[in-house]
C-alpha cells in the first residue's frame, strides 16, 4: 500500500516544482512569463528561441537556454537598473518543451518525447508501448551528448526489470536517445 502511495505522488508532482528548482536548465523552446512589479507593460510571455535568446523590452535580447530561471531573472534585474531603481522582476517557468528525449527502434510508439518532468530508462520504454515480438532487450542502449562527443550506455532490459543491475536505469537527460534493436 506505501509503494502504491509513493508512486500516485510521484507521478502527480507538479512539472513547476522539478521547473522551478534551482537545478532545471532552460533551453530553447521553453516558455517563461517576466514581470516586473508595478509596471504593466513590462509583463511578458517569452519564448526561448532556438538559438537560446530571449528578448524582453528595455533589456534586449540575453541568453537564457543553459540558465536557470534564477539566473535569468538576476541578468534582467541587473540590467533593468538602468531604467528602473531597484525592479521587482518576476520570471516563471509557465511551459516545459526542451526536455525532449527519443526512443528508436523496435517498441510499439517511437518517437519524439517532450517531458515536464525527469525520467528514466524503464519509465520512458514504458511510454514507448513496450517492444515489438523481436527486440533485444539485452542490448539497449542510450545514446548521450557529453562534452561534446557521443557516448553510448548500455542497458539490459530483463536484468533491469529483475531487480538487478539497477544501475543501469539511469535518469535521461535532454537529447538522450534510446535505441532498442
Amino acid at each position: 500500500m506505501k509503494k502504491f502511495i509513493f508512486l500516485i505522488i510521484f507521478l502527480l508532482l507538479p512539472i513547476k516544482i522539478y521547473a522551478q528548482s534551482s537545478s532545471f536548465v532552460l533551453g530553447p523552446e521553453d516558455i517563461l512569463e517576466i514581470s516586473v512589479w508595478k509596471d504593466e507593460a513590462l509583463t511578458k510571455q517569452v519564448i526561448v528561441r532556438p538559438d537560446g535568446k530571449i528578448n524582453f523590452p528595455l533589456v534586449g535580447e540575453i541568453q537564457a537556454a543553459g540558465k536557470t530561471v534564477e539566473e535569468v531573472k538576476k541578468e534582467i534585474t541587473e540590467k533593468l537598473k538602468e531604467y528602473i531603481s531597484d525592479p521587482v522582476v518576476t520570471v516563471m517557468l509557465i511551459g516545459i518543451n526542451s526536455y525532449k528525449i527519443y526512443i528508436v527502434g523496435k517498441v510499439n510508439k517511437p518517437g519524439a518525447y517532450t517531458l515536464g518532468r525527469r525520467i528514466n530508462v524503464m519509465q520512458a520504454l514504458a511510454m514507448a508501448g513496450g517492444f515489438s515480438p523481436f527486440a533485444d532487450l539485452d542490448n539497449i542502449s542510450i545514446l548521450r551528448q557529453e562534452g561534446g562527443k557521443q557516448i553510448r550506455i548500455k542497458f539490459d532490459y530483463k536484468a533491469v526489470s529483475k531487480g538487478k543491475k539497477l544501475e543501469q536505469n539511469i535518469f535521461l537527460k535532454s537529447g538522450d536517445v534510446i535505441v532498442v534493436p
